[in-house]
């Protein structure tokens, strides 16, 4: 049940047999749909998602009216508006599934009883937010140090497979280009 999530857990911190199903009482399984919204403009993020299977994507919709992506998320990784989640306040963001996808939520509420129960996890959850961060810190210095087109050849080093996942106009939105200038360097890079 769940192996992508336990597993992952376990990468972290220990678990044993009878931790794993006290976690276990404090996650909500979903299965979305293509195009399901965990999220949207102007609700609060009730829960930190991890996905076991499918690829979230999380936007916001910019003054002239297009999408901005700003993070994806892939089997065994996590993702929430956490300044929603942490303040309970509006997110100015959407979470969208690109493809099906096999969720688990652990509830905003539920998550300090969780950490009551299972120190073990606040440690979990600190080094996947400093992990999360760092990434962050790299993002904005790449679009800061780099042209568009060492970005876009970073980003599909780094995730071969991601991009063959997520339709060419999302790849645009992420790294900032246009899509006619994605397929350009598609076309070049091969």
């Amino acid at each position: 049940m769940y192996p992508n999530f336990i597993q992952h857990i376990k990468r972290y911190i220990s678990l044993s047999e009878d931790e794993e199903q006290i976690l276990l009482k404090y996650i909500k399984p979903l299965t979305l749909k293509k195009k399901a919204y965990l999220l949207q403009e102007g609700e609060i993020c009730k829960a930190n998602y991890f996905v076991e299977s499918g690829c979230l994507r999380m936007f916001f919709i910019n003054e002239k009216g297009t999408e901005q992506i700003v993070q994806f998320a892939l089997e065994n990784w996590w993702l929430a508006d956490y300044m929603s989640l942490t303040m309970q306040t509006k997110s100015p963001f959407y979470i969208q599934t690109i493809e099906p996808a096999e969720i688990i939520a652990i509830d905003f509420k539920k998550q300090d009883e969780l950490f009551d129960e299972l120190p073990q996890m606040e440690r979990y959850f600190r080094i996947m937010m400093q992990r999360a961060y760092a990434a962050t810190q790299r993002r904005f210095k790449f679009f800061h140090d780099y042209t568009k087109e060492e970005n876009y050849r970073f980003f599909v080093s780094l995730f071969p497979e991601f991009v063959q996942r997520i339709p060419q106009y999302m790849l645009a939105s992420y790294l900032g280009l246009t899509p006619e200038y994605l397929s350009e360097l598609r076309k070049k890079h091969g």
